[in-house]
């Protein structure tokens, strides 16, 4: 028969037992007027950008209730007036633009036109930044983004004329046809190669400056890893395969959220400037039908029921895009953890 086992004290945990699950620490939160004591400095710094924001971004949304109306600025004697005269209709708006075919046309160009230029303009800011990545002359490389990001502070006017001096029927490329004695193609009148035109456009213009996300994303990434996979003999090709495109991963996938976010929002004055050129058939995008059919019109609840649609189309392709790149791994614009 055994003896019974003593206990003296508290019983002594295993050692092979699990430890206990321990929890952090609350932090003491701090009151708001102290917090607004130390740090007035930086909202004083960010007032004027919030104050920008709040009158040009946010307080414009209360406008979007005029998409539910028949509204007439004419009513009254100031916009308070004329919002509480204008007539209720309810989704009479919305039936009116579905019921549309030129509102059909417009959605159908402006995806049409954002999908091909994520297929052939969305890729080439990555594909420039790693290249002026590699250029092993500071000198060089220096000069050569002071020339791709020149073009981005031109105007879409001058954009557009430059290519119509280049392209156009009395252009650089026609005139060159007719010395060889070819039959002169005026590209800015062609409505079969718009859209080609135009994200040659867009390439030309932005290109050099969407690398510089990239550029600042190259440069965060560690250069002993180039070191170690060299070491090993990893070629030019694997170091970009295995560490450059995984170190762009996340930027890449933020920028493709915000990009398919505003993918009804492909421009207004490129497009505007060359719609009467090409037809409105290839050329009319949303941005230039709410112009035309809206605010030329006066009709602006057709117009702002126009854009609320654009919005919330923009706004589940902008939540769907970030769930996806939560279940790929990636964090998104924003995380709940």
């Amino acid at each position: 028969m055994s003896e019974p086992t003593a206990v003296v004290g508290p019983e002594r945990a295993r050692p092979d037992a699990p430890a206990p699950p321990t929890r952090a620490p609350r932090r003491r939160r701090v009151p708001l007027g102290t917090r607004l004591r130390r740090d007035w400095q930086l909202l004083a710094m960010v007032a004027p950008g919030f104050g920008i924001l709040l009158v040009f971004s946010y307080l414009p949304i209360a406008g979007n209730v005029i998409a539910f109306q028949d509204y007439n600025p004419y009513l009254g004697d100031n916009p308070w007036q004329a919002f509480t005269h204008s007539n209720w209709i309810g989704f009479g708006q919305f039936q009116l633009l579905f019921d549309d075919p030129a509102f059909w046309d417009a959605f159908r160009n402006t995806l049409a036109i954002t999908a091909f230029q994520l297929v052939f303009f969305f890729p080439l800011p990555i594909v420039l930044a790693v290249m002026l990545h590699n250029l092993l002359s500071s000198r060089l490389r220096g000069l050569v983004q002071t020339v791709v990001y020149l073009p981005h502070f031109f105007s879409w006017v001058l954009v557009v004329t430059f290519f119509v001096a280049m392209l156009g029927g009395a252009g650089l490329l026609a005139q060159t046809m007719r010395d060889a004695g070819m039959q002169p193609w005026n590209v800015m009148t062609d409505p079969d190669t718009f859209i080609v035109l135009v994200t040659a456009e867009a390439v030309w213009k932005d290109v050099g400056w969407g690398t510089i996300v990239f550029l600042a994303a190259l440069s965060a990434i560690d250069q002993n890893l180039y070191e170690a996979a060299a070491a090993d003999g990893a070629g030019r090709w694997r170091r970009l395969w295995h560490i450059t495109l995984p170190g762009l991963r996340p930027v890449i996938v933020l920028l493709l959220i915000l990009r398919l976010g505003d993918a009804l929002s492909v421009g207004f004055e490129q497009f505007l400037l060359q719609r009467d050129a090409v037809g409105r058939q290839a050329a009319e995008v949303l941005d230039t039908f709410v112009y035309h059919f809206s605010i030329a019109t006066g009709n602006y609840g057709y117009g702002a029921a126009a854009g609320l649609f654009k919005a919330v189309v923009g706004l589940v392709l902008i939540l769907a895009a970030n769930r996806v790149a939560h279940l790929l791994g990636e964090r998104g614009i924003y995380s709940r953890s």
